[in-house]
């Protein structure tokens, strides 16, 4: 079989499991078995391939119809310019969530060797975007599940960054409690997702990222309200807190904040203009 034909019969197996672009789906997937990019694709389209190309290549195909996600199958998904290992055990980084590191670098940079904490670390991917990003700064990052923590260390020490980047396996800040650590900084995408929503995740999300990075089990805010109810005992007078919300959260999420700790309650938008994020300083 020819390229041009396996790509033709990838992308009908991809359609057929209701995959939303399935013929860049199925060129991007014969790119990453072969090891080869879209333009020897396009230029050798008429090439034959061996057998074992191809019963590795559908093997790849079949995992991808039955809607495991494309990052968990090449196991690498970029963030912020920067490539991360990701698996079951994290989150799959989304391009949303780069406006935690764009504001947080805002407010690092304008510090002399500034600290901060993420609460969720994940893959890591945010903690080591902004380590990687400003030199000067140091990190504690915070996380309940031990296997995303060793995540987060291969991608700290993949973009060099390690060094500057405490691992701690904690529940929210519990962990850190009787530690004295404030930080200028506090980042976050906590789960935020109803458990009722839950279930109307797409089927890449649902079946496949880690259900607890997703859902607090609740109505989505008991996270958000634990994370806001504690982070001034961890920020310096006049430290930030940056933490993801969902979409249609922002009025619930701002009185979970009304009290006097806090000041300058903020909800900015994604690129396309849904609310997405919490900005807020300590008094």
């Amino acid at each position: 079989m020819t390229i041009s034909k396996i790509i033709k019969q990838a992308t009908e197996i991809l359609k057929k499991g209701g995959v939303a672009e399935p013929r860049r789906e199925a060129a991007l997937l014969l790119c990453f078995s072969l090891k080869k990019n879209r333009t020897y694709l396009i230029a050798n389209s008429e090439i034959e391939l061996s057998a074992a190309e191809i019963s590795k290549y559908f093997s790849l195909i079949e995992r991808r119809a039955k809607r495991e996600p494309f990052q968990h199958i090449t196991g690498v998904q970029e963030f912020y310019g920067l490539e991360f290992i990701v698996s079951p055990d994290v989150l799959i980084p989304r391009p949303e969530t780069e406006l935690i590191v764009e504001h947080g670098l805002k407010i690092l940079q304008d510090l002399e060797e500034p600290t901060f904490c993420e609460v969720g670390a994940g893959s890591g991917c945010i903690s080591v975007s902004l380590l990687r990003n400003d030199p000067t700064a140091a990190a504690t990052a915070l996380d309940i599940s031990a296997k995303a923590l060793q995540i987060a260390a291969a991608n700290a020490e993949n973009h060099g960054v390690a060094s500057r980047l405490k691992l701690i396996e904690s529940d929210i800040f519990s962990s850190i409690e009787d530690s004295g650590q404030i930080f200028d900084l506090i980042v976050s995408n906590p789960p935020y997702i109803s458990r009722d929503d839950f279930e109307k995740l797409q089927t890449e999300v649902r079946d496949f990222d880690p259900r607890s990075a997703l859902t607090d089990e609740a109505d989505g805010y008991s996270i958000i309200g634990s994370i806001a109810a504690n982070a001034p005992n961890f920020l310096k007078q006049g430290g930030y807190l940056l933490m993801e919300i969902g979409f249609g959260q922002s009025a619930v999420v701002s009185k979970l904040f009304n009290n006097d700790r806090w000041r300058e309650f903020k909800v900015l938008p994604d690129l396309q203009n849904i609310p997405r994020m919490v900005k807020i300083q300590k008094r």
